[in-house]
């Protein structure tokens, strides 16, 4: 168990699978089953998967607060205890990359190894710039309008420019309709976090995955992360934002391979 002290786990939690732990950190404005679904089946196959909603994402209520790196850090691990998990691996997409390496930092004995999809170590201009305008958009209460943001920032360009009308109008629904109520609150950690400071304590293995046409996470940020952390892996795929919904087999390979030579059970 954790040397630090871990508050009670209230969040909404996902249990799945069987085998070494894999506890899992979702993106702003989304959920862990709109970050992770397209794989979590087959990352459950594999290991046991556990996983969080932040407030105002699935089940978990909305913050009234605002919302702290710290303390999703530590409720993505009193989630892990919850669900008897000793040791983990951490992956973080977006949002959850800060999320898990605070985790690892604050919890380092429970850490097995780390993999980052498409996230930074704290805000860039074009970032600070994006998800204030996201807040705003979420906070207005325009869906439609929110959709169209998020659809043109998170696509990469070869994905966004081959849909039809019709496939594009259907991507803007589904986006308006799984956006997360708790996306102002969650935007704006996203304009906040930063976790910096934490990179070089970081010692287990960690692969960074660079989403290569990424319009919200440059490829710069990912390599601060790769080159600060010592003896980080990098990797590179041809996506925006948004691998799970551009390349996600390809995804889940450099994930599943990568566990695959560092996971322990615990």
């Amino acid at each position: 168990m954790s040397t630090r002290h871990l508050p009670e786990p209230t969040f909404a939690r996902t249990r799945l699978g069987s085998g070494p732990g894999l506890v899992l950190a979702h993106g702003a404005g989304s959920s862990l089953a709109n970050t992770y679904g397209p794989i979590l089946d087959q990352l459950a196959a594999r290991h046991t998967v556990v996983g969080i909603d932040y407030p105002g994402s699935g089940d978990t209520p909305r913050s009234a607060t605002p919302l702290s790196v710290d303390d999703l850090a530590d409720q993505l691990v009193a989630a892990a205890d919850a669900e008897g998990l000793g040791r983990f691996a951490l992956s973080g997409f977006s949002l959850g990359g800060p999320v898990a390496i605070r985790a690892a930092a604050r919890h380092p004995e429970r850490v097995t190894a780390l993999v980052l999809t498409a996230t930074f170590p704290h805000r860039s201009n074009r970032l600070a710039l994006a998800s204030s305008v996201w807040r705003k958009i979420a906070a207005s209460g325009d869906q439609q309008m929110l959709a169209e943001f998020l659809v043109m920032m998170s696509l990469g360009t070869q994905a966004l420019e081959s849909m039809s009308a019709e496939q594009l109008q259907q991507t803007l629904g589904f986006a308006a309709a799984t956006a997360a109520d708790g996306t102002p609150e969650q935007a704006d950690l996203v304009g906040r976090a930063d976790v910096r400071e934490d990179l070089a304590g970081i010692t287990v293995p960690t692969l960074v995955i660079s989403t290569s046409d990424d319009w919200f996470t440059s490829t710069a940020l990912h390599r601060q992360i790769a080159e600060t952390i010592p003896g980080a892996e990098l990797a590179e795929l041809a996506t925006g934002h948004l691998p799970m919904v551009e390349l996600p087999e390809e995804w889940l390979r450099l994930i599943t391979d990568f566990l695959a030579k560092h996971s322990q059970s615990g």
